[in-house]
């Protein structure tokens, strides 16, 4: 999943993603695995170019790792970076949802949304026409 933020694509980007993003996702990757797929475990062994889902790692370049930072956001100091966790059978709005509550509202709404995900898979979440 490619993310960026206006911050992070402005001059000087690079270091707010390195500084800024990377420990607050690193403090929440638990609940990152949480909401990026079920089987998770299964497919981030940190083997094949694979993270694992029980470490948080970043790099350039890195495959491997759970965000991998393209080369060209380092060579020009500011850009997009690649969040390598999220499972095919992802919910791309909860996913969503909690990067941006992570990186930029400094997971205000955390609770919240895996509260959301657990009521979800239950199947306890209702809809107004049901």
């Amino acid at each position: 999943m490619n993310y960026s933020t206006k911050e992070t694509r402005a001059e000087g980007g690079i270091k707010v993603i390195i500084d800024d993003h990377m420990p607050k996702l690193a403090a929440k990757h638990k609940e990152h695995i949480f909401i990026y797929g079920k089987g998770n475990e299964e497919r981030l062994t940190g083997s094949y170019e694979t993270s694992s889902y029980t470490k948080f790692g970043f790099g350039v370049a890195n495959r491997g790792a759970s965000i991998r930072i393209p080369v060209t956001t380092e060579k020009d100091g500011k850009g997009y970076y690649e969040d390598r966790r999220p499972a095919s059978n992802v919910d791309p709005y909860l996913a969503s949802a909690i990067l941006v509550d992570t990186t930029c509202l400094n997971s205000k709404y955390c609770n919240e949304i895996i509260k959301f995900y657990e009521d979800f898979c239950k199947g306890t979440i209702r809809t107004s026409d049901q």
